[in-house]
């Protein structure tokens, strides 16, 4: 039996990106869509093969009462998640998230216990995990073949064209860079550094927001150390084009990874200087293989609400700061 799916949200990433995805993953299909726009709902569920007889969907609660829709996937703009993710666990329905799950620990909380309390599945869309060649060299990581890990830096950057953007504004959104990218690189690091070097225990932050002096972060530099000493750092913004690059320090070589940040699954990994093989795949139809797989099987997902909200604790944390001094 397949996971009938309902996409809230036609945006870009819903388009181009997770609706493909869907159609590629065996067990489930897009069966509804959510938009403000009548118009659009129509053709983006004509476009990708909504499967229910009525598919398109401009009120959430009509939606969610459809009996035969199964789970969400949320790819709405960051404050609208937390809502949108309780209001689907009371109507039963299992939860994939797009990142970040939440623009506050409060609401993050509020979307693990409302899952909890109705026994449905809520996942935060990392598809970055599934980059075959990132999961190659966390295996390794995690088996101690690169030495005791040291320090993780991960960069991110685009060059936005104006602040237009809906992550610019505080009306949907918290951050902007963060929330964008940073929050991925975050991911990564601790996906690869928490199992040996605990949790963090220390973060410092500089946020500039000088060029368009608007609420958000333009420029975010992120640094943190966990619990065994070792450290990480984040670099995202805005304001320029960069080598998109994840480079991991252990104490007997390292790795780089360049231009693996993205949706395409490729890009370079070195380990030591030499190239490390892996096979290009998809990684968003192996974040959306995890969550029907999650579903099916009643366990966990690879990424959990609570790994969520620690992502959304520590994005929180980068702006405090600023918004204190």
């Amino acid at each position: 039996m397949s996971l009938n799916i309902a996409m809230l949200g036609t945006g870009r990433i819903a388009d181009q990106e997770l609706a493909p995805a869907l159609a590629r993953v065996d067990g489930a299909q897009l069966w509804s869509v959510l938009s403000r726009d009548p118009g659009r709902g129509k053709a983006f569920a004509e476009r990708h093969g909504a499967a229910a007889a009525s598919p398109v969907h401009t009120d959430l609660q009509h939606l969610l009462a459809d009996d035969e829709l199964d789970a969400v996937l949320i790819a709405t703009p960051d404050k609208l998640h937390a809502a949108q993710c309780i209001a689907a666990a009371r109507a039963a329905k299992h939860v994939l998230t797009e990142k970040p799950m939440a623009t506050d620990i409060v609401e993050a909380q509020a979307m693990i216990d409302a899952c909890e309390e109705a026994g449905v599945v809520l996942a935060v869309a990392y598809h970055m995990r599934w980059h075959a060649g990132h999961r190659k060299l966390a295996g390794m990581v995690h088996e101690g073949r690169l030495g005791t890990l040291r320090h993780v830096r991960a960069q991110w950057t685009s060059l936005a064209p104006n602040d237009q953007n809906w992550r610019a504004s505080p009306e949907v959104g918290r951050w902007w860079g963060l929330a964008g990218v940073g929050t991925h690189c975050l991911d990564q690091i601790r996906w690869l550094m928490t199992p040996s070097c605990g949790e963090i225990v220390a973060q410092s932050n500089l946020i500039s927001r000088e060029v368009w002096k608007g609420p958000h972060d333009e420029t975010a530099l992120v640094s943190l150390q966990f619990e065994s000493g070792a450290t990480a750092e984040i670099c995202t913004s805005v304001l320029f084009n960069a080598p998109k690059r994840m480079e991991v320090f252990a104490s007997d070589t390292y790795a780089v990874c360049d231009d693996t940040f993205g949706p395409h699954g490729s890009g370079v990994i070195t380990i030591g200087g030499e190239p490390m093989a892996y096979e290009v795949v998809n990684p968003y139809v192996g974040e959306i293989t995890d969550f029907v797989a999650a579903v099916r099987d009643g366990r966990a997902p690879e990424v959990d609400g609570r790994e969520g909200l620690r992502n959304v604790a520590t994005l929180v944390a980068a702006v405090s700061d600023v918004a204190r001094h």
